[in-house]
């Protein structure tokens, strides 16, 4: 990464980093058993100091991406795409900041079953973490006790996001709020969000509306008792009767405990429940999964991760191992994971490269 003063005001900066990656993924249980591709992500931003240590800055970046399928010798598949990653501009002051554009909006206590992955797509098991972003205003105020407040509108997301059914109608905004406050040693937070739903691709034509109303309610907390304890809880309702999907509950409970074993094991559990019905809270159609994640780092540049998903209903075990090296500038990552063919996580990131079946996966990042 590098920067450099432009203009007359030595205070104003203009940054250009970027992030670059290249994997070959193997996986025999695929129609093209071999992926091989890259990823560039070009970042630039640049900020205005004002007076009274308000800020106004501006960040563009995006996702260039190309892979090539293959079954060696026989069958070839190639895709691609440019498109943007983030695009937003922002002021802020000591204890405030509006952010105007395409930006990632993440809250919520869980780590890996997530009730409250609203607008993001981060799956743990990524080593790059990544997510599209969504168009919008968002606005936060920080108070002075540590309590903070969120208010945003969203505009121009058409496809469905995390735990959504149903692509959003374009003619109404979006719009929510989260306000989140420090309890008893730890913190807690309501979130709420709008919107106005298009269900007319769902199987039954009967049920099917082009406009219904869609409102969310969050809860989440976490609190530090010599372990790391955290709930998080989401109710989605629609307006109109559009069958099992009517109402979603989704419920979360986790823990978090570094163990004095070698250089520190850490451990994180969670338990989710998934439940879906035409009344709310009915809990007639009952989904449970549970998580394990553990990380051990062996130096201070390799890492050992491991992470396990148990699908109780299927009977059915998600696996993932990684083995991170860290560089300078380089990051390796050695991967393997072991899943069922049919992919039935909920609300995970299902890009190819980390589900159904059994498969290798070997990355290299150049951050600059």
């Amino acid at each position: 990464m590098f920067s450099f003063a432009i203009l007359s005001n030595a205070q104003d900066t203009l940054i250009f980093k970027g992030q670059l990656s290249a994997y070959t993924h193997y996986n025999p249980t695929n129609e093209l058993q071999l992926w091989t591709g890259g990823r560039y992500i070009p970042q630039l931003n640049y900020s205005i100091n004002l007076p009274q240590k308000n800020l106004i800055d501006f960040e563009a970046s995006a996702n260039i991406y190309g892979n090539v399928g293959m079954e060696p010798f026989s069958q070839f598949e190639t895709d691609g795409n440019l498109k943007p990653y983030r695009a937003w501009a922002r002021y802020s002051g000591k204890q405030f900041e509006l952010r105007l554009g395409l930006q990632k909006i993440n809250f919520g206590s869980a780590m890996m079953l997530r009730p409250l992955m609203w607008f993001d797509q981060v799956d743990p098991r990524d080593p790059l973490q990544l997510t599209d972003g969504v168009w919008g205003l968002l606005g936060r105020y920080y108070f002075l006790n540590n309590a903070n407040l969120w208010i945003w509108g969203l505009w121009g997301n058409k496809e469905p996001k995390m735990w959504e059914t149903g692509k959003t109608d374009q003619q109404y905004p979006e719009f929510g709020g989260r306000y989140q406050s420090p309890l008893g040693g730890g913190e807690t937070a309501f979130t709420y969000h709008f919107r106005v739903a298009d269900t007319r691709k769902f199987d039954s034509p009967s049920i099917a509306f082009d406009e219904v109303a869609e409102n969310r309610f969050g809860i989440d907390g976490k609190w530090d008792v010599g372990v790391g304890l955290w709930f998080e809880a989401a109710w989605i309702t629609k307006s109109k009767n559009v069958g099992s999907l009517t109402n979603q509950q989704i419920f979360n409970v986790g823990l978090d405990y570094t163990f004095g074993i070698g250089n520190g094991l850490n451990m994180v559990f969670e338990q989710l429940l998934f439940s879906f019905d035409r009344k709310p809270f009915a809990f007639s159609a009952n989904y449970w999964f549970s998580g394990l994640a553990t990380s051990y780092p062996v130096s201070i540049f390799d890492n050992l991760q491991a992470i396990i998903y148990y699908d109780w209903m299927n009977n059915s075990f998600y696996n993932f191992i990684n083995w991170g090296k860290q560089f300078n500038k380089f990051d390796f990552n050695l991967m393997a994971y072991w899943n069922p063919e049919i992919y039935n996580m909920p609300a995970q990131n299902t890009d190819r490269m980390l589900y159904g079946g059994k498969g290798l996966q070997v990355m290299v990042v150049y951050n600059h």
